[in-house]
Order: structure tokens, then sequence, then C-alpha cells
């Protein structure tokens, strides 16, 4: 099926609107647990992201933008494949065990890429399966010709690990190395060395921060302590789940100014990028995107009440509520994208795969359920399609047994979720105006019930049983 795609490919090749140089290299940021609210252009007050922030001001900020769903692996399932999560092949966090946990029978993101004559590389937390292990649970299976991070998800919870793998073979680390810093020096070197040589790329950068263990440089960490001594009697505990047994989590004093660290290494780092692109002088021909795979988290310490991560929004990773789904995105594109623009265009994961299909003129893999947000970077909001609608279910369980699902129609929100012990049957269906009640405070369920039934039939309808393909 692959190569037939790639013949394909070659053969019907769909015309673009992006009136740019050709192929355009393309820097896709992940971070991992970042709340709506945990970057400045997107109102936090405590600290400042200056680099992140300008790719607002030079580009474009979405404030109606969702992630694949509400954890980690299913979100990155999304975004590889293009699927509604009602399709996708994984629905929750499940053992990773060295399956793979991508279907290899389909076209994913970097195939796209590598299709139009791109390099392509991953750096950081894959969250698909181990990245040492040979087979679809491998990365470099699904496209990528290079991957550096962490061996599997599970270990991506401690930043200072034991081993990195780089290109599928794993690599002893000195202790005390940050790992972090190691796979963005990785991505950037990466960068670098294609543009030199005028070859496209697409860079993959799918950071762990601010995920888990608030471990950040020590000397960050100890300038925020500065700032908030009030909190150095707090300490911050995480334990790896899984992995080989062999990972632990140092405790970390003072998380809260170890989350302020972690954020400027980033936000550093992204300017480094955005430096460096300048300097290869391939600034103008490169789309930047940053956003995060679900909303805030609670763990190793975070306090995201401290620093509003939801931006006010209802719940936090691992419901279905806004704060746990609704997330930052912002890319930046010179001279494509109109600078100092918002949109509230409705989009989700799954529409990053068919707008890269357009920008780069490929046919878009028969599983993706996206639309092209194209037209709205392009600042062509009247020719931007719409979703009917945009659904996620979060499951749990290595069945993959539903725990809460959501639907967003234009301005209407609806939620439920399993029924307190009597699983899997689902509690009552809530509905929420999000034009008038962003912050889901209000539920209408009782006083809609033609609505109750108009959702309840469409989450029916865009859920579908799980593939029974072999993970192996």
């Amino acid at each position: 099926m692959k190569t037939l795609f790639r013949i394909l490919a070659c053969v019907f090749v769909l015309p673009c609107m992006v009136q740019a140089q050709s192929k355009p290299n393309v820097v896709y940021i992940l971070a991992d647990d970042l709340g709506l609210g945990d970057l400045s252009c997107y109102g936090q007050q405590k600290f400042q992201t200056p680099n992140i922030d300008r790719l607002a001001r030079e580009g474009m900020k979405f404030s109606g933008h969702y992630s694949g769903n509400t954890v980690c692996s299913p979100s990155r399932a999304v975004l590889m494949t293009g699927q509604q999560p009602g399709a996708v092949a994984v629905r929750g966090n499940i053992s990773e065990s060295g399956d793979g946990l991508l279907d290899p029978t389909q076209t994913v993101l970097p195939e796209v890429f590598k299709a139009s004559g791109y390099a392509t590389g991953a750096y950081g937390k894959w969250g698909l399966g181990h990245t040492h292990e040979s087979g679809p649970a491998n990365p470099l299976w699904h496209g990528f010709d290079e991957f550096a991070g962490w061996k599997s998800q599970t270990i991506a919870h401690t930043y200072y690990p034991t081993s990195i793998v780089e290109n599928g073979k794993e690599i002893k680390l000195d202790p005390g190395t940050y790992v972090h810093d190691r796979i963005m020096h990785r991505a950037m070197e990466f960068i670098q060395h294609h543009a030199k040589s005028k070859t496209p790329f697409f860079c993959y950068i799918p950071t762990a921060v601010p995920h888990a263990a608030m471990q950040a440089p020590k000397e960050l960490h100890a300038k925020w302590r500065k700032v908030f001594p009030e909190f150095d009697d707090v300490i911050g505990k995480y334990t790896v789940h899984g992995g080989d047994g062999v990972e632990t989590c140092e405790d970390v004093v003072n998380p809260i100014a170890g989350f302020a660290a972690m954020i400027e290494n980033l936000d550093n780092q992204v300017g480094e990028i955005l430096d460096l692109l300048n300097e290869l002088q391939v600034d103008d021909n490169t789309l930047m995107i940053f956003t995060s795979d679900n909303g805030a988290h609670k763990e190793g310490g975070h306090d995201p009440d401290f620093w509003n991560s939801t931006a006010n929004l209802r719940g936090f990773k691992r419901d279905m509520h806004e704060g746990g789904i609704r997330t930052p995105m912002l890319a930046r594109w010179p001279g494509v994208i109109p600078a100092g623009q918002t949109t509230d265009h409705l989009s989700a994961f799954w529409d990053v795969l068919p707008t890269m299909c357009e920008i780069l003129g490929q046919p878009r893999p028969d599983q993706s359920d996206g639309i092209s947000f194209l037209p709205t970077l392009l600042g062509k909001p009247n020719q931007q399609r719409a979703h009917e609608y945009l659904y996620w279910e979060f499951c749990k369980g290595g069945d993959q047994i539903i725990f809460s699902q959501a639907l967003r129609k234009g301005k209407w929100k609806a939620y439920r979720e399993v029924a307190k012990n009597s699983q899997p049957a689902l509690a009552p269906m809530e509905i929420y105006n999000l034009e008038i009640d962003p912050y889901e405070t209000n539920d209408l369920a009782r006083s809609m019930p033609e609505l109750v039934t108009e959702m309840a039939t469409l989450m029916k309808e865009a859920h579908s049983p799980l593939p029974t393909w072999t993970r192996k």
C-alpha cells in the first residue's frame, strides 16, 4: 500500500494553493501537557515566553485549536494518521510493551513528506512504541530518516534517563545528562545539515516538556527558586511507570520553580531555532508550528491552578472538558502567513495531515478525516471549509473501554463520561454553549432534549469499532 501511494503521488499531484517557494521546510514543535494558558501570548502572567510569542507576533495564533485526545499516545496517533479520535486505532495510553501502535498499512505524516522528496527527522518523545525495537514500534518504520529521543513514552517521564535512542540504537548516557538539551541539539543539527545541503526538511520535535517530573537545567532552576522561594518546602515526586525497571526520577525541590525553568529553557531553544533558520537563510521558506498534545497535567508537583495553565478553562489532562483538549497553536511562515493574526477557526490534530498534503501537492491518504486549514493560514477565511463537528473519545485499559466522550458542533459542546461504579454505562449528556459559557459552567441538557438527542446521534456516528490489525 505504501509503495502504491508513493507511485500515485508522483503521477497525480494536486495543485498547491501556496504562492511561495516550492517545498517549504516544516518545523513542528509538539509540547507535552502544555496548557492553553502556559504561554504569555495566551495570557500567562507569571513568566514570559518571548520567543514562542514571536511566532504569534510574526504569524498566526489559533484560539479554537484542539488536540487529538486528552492524553499522549492517542493524540499523537491522530496527528500521524489524520484520523479523528473515534476512528484511530489508539484511543488511550495502552501498554507499549514493544508493540507498534500505528497501523503499518497506513500512510502517515512523515511518509507524505518522504513522497515529496523531503528529509525527515523526529526528536523527542515518540509515544507510539519502543524506539529501539525493530518493526512498526519504531518511528524509522514510518517514514522518519532520523530519530533521537527517549526509548519509550514511560521513560520520557524523566529528563535524566540512563540512555537515549538514536536511529534505533540505544546509547548509554553519562549520569547527570539532561537529555532534553541533547535531543534539541540533535534537532538543530538536522536543520543545519539539510538547510546547507538545500534539501527540504520536515523536523518534528515532540518534546516531553513540561510533562511529569519538573526537572530543569540546574542554573535555570536555581534562578526561579529565587523568584518563588516560598515553595522551597514543596517536593515534587514522580515515579517512572513501566519501562524496563531501571529508570528513576529524583525528587524536585520547588517544582514551581522547576516548571518555570523548563518553559524558559524551551522558549530559549525556540529562539535558537528561529535564529538558526535566519542564519541559514531559509527562514522565509520555513513553516514553523508550535502546539501541545493535550491540556495541562497535575503530576510531579506541577500546580496548574497556581499558573492558571488552563486559561480558566474547565478541566485538565485526562478529561474531555475544554481544559483537557483545547491547546495553543501558533504558525509562522514569513511572507505567506499574514503576521499578527488571530483566528477562531475550529481545527484539530487530524487536520494537520491534509494541510501538509495540500502544501506539498500530495494526495491525502484515504484514512484521513481532517480538513486542510491552509486557507486560514493564507489569510483566506472565505475559502476555508469547516467541520460539521469535532469528536473525541478517551478510553482506558488494554481493551480501550470508553471513559469519556466530547463533541463540538459550532458553539455547542457535548460531554459525557462513564457513570461512577457502573462502567461501561455512560452518565447523562452535558450540553454547553461555548459562545456565552466558554468555561462550561451552565449545563443546558435538561432544557435542550432535542440537542441532546442530536449530539448522541453524532457521537454514535463518529465512533467506530477498534481496528483488528495486529500490533506486532
